[in-house]
């Protein structure tokens, strides 16, 4: 269970790992908020780790662009 402090976080780095991200690019969001989510259940919650491993998500996310 992730409480309000963790969502908090998550939250702040999603919307930095994003920032060029459209709103709209929602697979794409998800993609990076699910492995930001899962790196918390395993109790990885350093702010370097997290911009880390969404940094990852985004390069291999799926996105809607041609």
């Amino acid at each position: 269970m992730v409480d309000s402090e963790l969502a908090a976080l998550l939250r702040a780095v999603l919307d930095e790992v994003c920032e060029g991200i459209s709103r709209h690019e929602t697979g794409a969001r998800t993609h990076v908020a699910c492995k930001l989510l899962e790196a918390a259940t395993r109790e990885e919650t350093s702010v370097d780790d997290l911009r880390q491993i969404g940094r990852a998500a985004l390069a291999s996310a799926p996105t809607m662009r041609r």
